[in-house]
């Protein structure tokens, strides 16, 4: 079984199959030392293995490919397939002599501007080059204002101004452009430190301070991302920007999967007959929960799709704060449905209503507010649904007692999606998850089918009405 490429090349490709399909494959043949242009297997670099036929065109644009990179690979049931690997260099980014990531911001500081992201309780504005202040305002008895704030980071510095410092940094030269991976992604960023921010009692009066990412995005209008409390005081903020997609090393991977393609050779089927019964087994499982009734409603259809890093299917909305004051309160407006999470970054914002609805809206100054629904509660086919679904999980403490820990709602009858032309609907996880600030709650949204969601709520206050739930899975407020 001789293979015409590289040990390099073979070495991904060995790492790269063993992982996607489970020892389906065996390599044609040993692997040796990394060499030439192609780096080390890291699961850092996503990959994606298709399965074209016979008639196929290797693509003009995207990662390169050399017909003479191809390893032949064997499954456990003989069945033989050549693949072809991309190329993962580049040389656009080696020749550029544009101006440095700071200059390309420098604009974006100069003129003054901010961004801002509301969560359920906290605003963050983000002033750039200038500060980051998290506040939430309040209206009082006649109409007064009352503002709970704290500074997350200042720019200017006892002795010189924030201009100042920022002219510093751009001139600073430039270094190996640092990494992060960002909703399932790993995107290049780069990085402002503020401090200077109000002081923190939990570490002894020390300043807050943040670490500013700006990540490109050329679509982007220099949105926050997320706001993320790393250590205790200590924060980060992503900004999404299209300054910095004019250098080639930030750049925006608009197709960030590499594409290995495996052509069957003869006598074997087009793809493994062992990965086609996975993919079957899997489908199945995913239809349990997603099974409704319910009459197609008028659907809502827009040309718009949620921004996301590396165009992932995973949405984060993020991290919020509630009121430490009324948690009992709060709980039970939660419980009743209203008291509503929301969040969201670009185009779409959600909204997750308990026992009432999860939306996906949009709001414009002159078209007003587009709303899809993408679930609405029916406490009758949530208990249809968890007769046969897992709706209440459990975990087993250290000291032997068995605590709830994750429970699941099944929320039918959304619009219909104009892509299968059925009702959208979405599973809501709330999970208990200690964290260092017990009011943390992290919303987040996936996609696994189209149209077919998954929306996550994690916090430590979750923990606290977890072991209410019945058997179907619903909570109660506790006595």
């Amino acid at each position: 079984r001789g293979c015409r490429s590289s040990a390099a090349a073979r070495d991904m490709m060995a790492g790269l199959l063993l992982v996607f399909l489970g020892g389906l494959l065996e390599v044609c043949s040993g692997v040796s030392a990394n060499r030439g242009g192609y780096p080390s297997f890291t699961d850092e670099i996503p990959f994606k293995i298709t399965w074209p036929g016979v008639e196929f065109t290797l693509p003009t644009s995207g990662a390169l490919y050399n017909e003479d990179d191809f390893v032949i690979m064997t499954t456990t049931e003989q069945e033989k397939y050549k693949c072809l690997l991309p190329s993962l260099t580049g040389g656009e980014e080696k020749d550029y002599n544009g101006p440095s990531p700071g200059e390309l911001l420098d604009p974006l500081f100069k003129r003054s501007s901010c961004s801002y992201r509301i969560e359920s309780y906290w605003t963050y504005e983000v002033c750039h080059g200038k500060h980051i202040r998290q506040y939430h305002e309040e209206k009082e008895t006649g109409q007064k204002i009352s503002v709970q704030e704290y500074f997350l980071g200042n720019m200017a510095q006892k002795s010189q101004s924030a201009e100042t410092e920022a002219e510093n940094l751009k001139s600073q030269p430039e270094t190996e452009v640092s990494t992060k991976n960002i909703e399932g992604q790993l995107t290049p960023y780069y990085s402002l430190e503020m401090g200077n921010g109000t002081p923190c009692v939990l570490k002894q009066n020390t300043p807050r301070s943040t670490s500013v990412l700006y990540v490109c995005h050329p679509e982007a209008k220099h949105e926050i991302l997320s706001v993320a409390e790393v250590t205790t005081c200590e924060y980060e903020v992503v900004v999404l920007t299209p300054l910095l997609c004019a250098h080639p090393k930030y750049r925006f991977k608009s197709s960030p999967v590499n594409a290995i393609f495996c052509q069957a050779l003869a006598g074997s089927p087009l793809r493994p007959q062992r990965l086609t019964q996975l993919d079957k087994e899997q489908e199945e499982q995913l239809k349990p929960p997603f099974s409704s009734t319910s009459e197609p409603r008028e659907a809502f259809t827009s040309t718009h799709k949620p921004m996301t890093v590396g165009g992932q299917s995973q949405v984060t909305v993020g991290t919020t704060h509630i009121s430490r004051l009324t948690d009992d309160q709060l709980i039970k407006e939660f419980l009743s449905g209203s008291y509503c999470l929301h969040g969201g970054v670009g185009w779409w914002k959600y909204e997750f209503c308990y026992g009432k609805h999860v939306h996906q809206y949009h709001e414009d100054k002159e078209q007003g507010k587009n709303i899809v629904v993408v679930g609405s509660w029916n406490a009758e086919e949530h208990i249809d649904w968890a007769k046969k679904n897992v709706a209440r999980s459990y975990q087993l403490k250290d000291d032997g007692v068995q605590k709830v820990k994750l429970v699941s709602h099944f929320y039918g009858h959304g619009d219909v999606c104009d892509l299968t032309g059925k009702p959208r609907q979405v599973i809501v996880k709330l999970k208990c998850k200690e964290s260092e600030s017990p009011h943390a709650v992290t919303v987040y949204m996936l996609e696994p089918q189209t149209c077919q969601y998954i929306l996550g709520v994690e916090s430590p206050v979750i923990c606290r009405i977890l072991d209410t739930a019945d058997e179907h899975g619903l909570l109660s407020v506790s006595s």
